[in-house]
């Protein structure tokens, strides 16, 4: 396999995990009845999110992340246009379903379960980073409030959404008139 290759799946294995965590709260989580203020004050938290995420894409670029990560890991460094794309791609994607949001639509809401995960995974990871290095670390001055905003917009979505309440095969719910 291509060196290149190799470290961009290891070194976005995390960003995989946060993937696969909000797609499953994305498919055991339907919408809640949806008013007016709750929807508009997740759209805020989320257009705050996105931005806070574009600074921190802005640090991570700016300090070589894309090659500092990696050789941290024992991997080649990422090529800058494959980081600055992958960032691109996925703050278009934010945008996008924050207008989704914006008109109820659940599909929106796999892409903001990503970004709250990531958000907080971020917030957590760079401090790390950084004592495991014993110094700064590209996207520290960033992280706290990205993780911060990510904790905020997880509470948020948990609040607008609420369990898939299907009763699994075989059982009867007791309360759908069946005997």
């Amino acid at each position: 396999m291509n060196e290149e290759l190799r470290s961009i799946l290891i070194g976005t294995a995390g960003l995989s995990l946060a993937g696969v965590i909000a797609l499953s709260l994305a498919v055991v989580r339907r919408p809640r009845p949806w008013n007016k203020a709750s929807v508009r004050w997740t759209v805020r938290l989320a257009v705050v999110a996105v931005l806070l995420q574009a600074a921190h894409f802005i640090e991570e670029s700016a300090t070589g992340f894309y090659q500092r990560f990696p050789e941290l890991l024992g991997l080649a460094s990422w090529p800058r246009q494959f980081f600055v794309s992958f960032n691109l791609f996925w703050l278009g994607i934010w945008v996008l379903s924050i207008s989704g949001l914006a008109t109820r639509r659940r599909g929106a809401l796999f892409p903001l379960w990503f970004l709250a995960v990531a958000c907080f995974a971020n917030g957590v990871a760079h401090p790390l980073l950084s004592v495991r290095t014993g110094g700064y670390f590209p996207g520290l001055l960033t992280s706290p409030l990205v993780g911060v905003i990510g904790f905020l917009l997880l509470r948020r979505l948990l609040l607008i959404t609420e369990a898939d309440s299907v009763p699994p095969r075989g059982r009867v719910d007791p309360d759908d008139g069946a005997l």
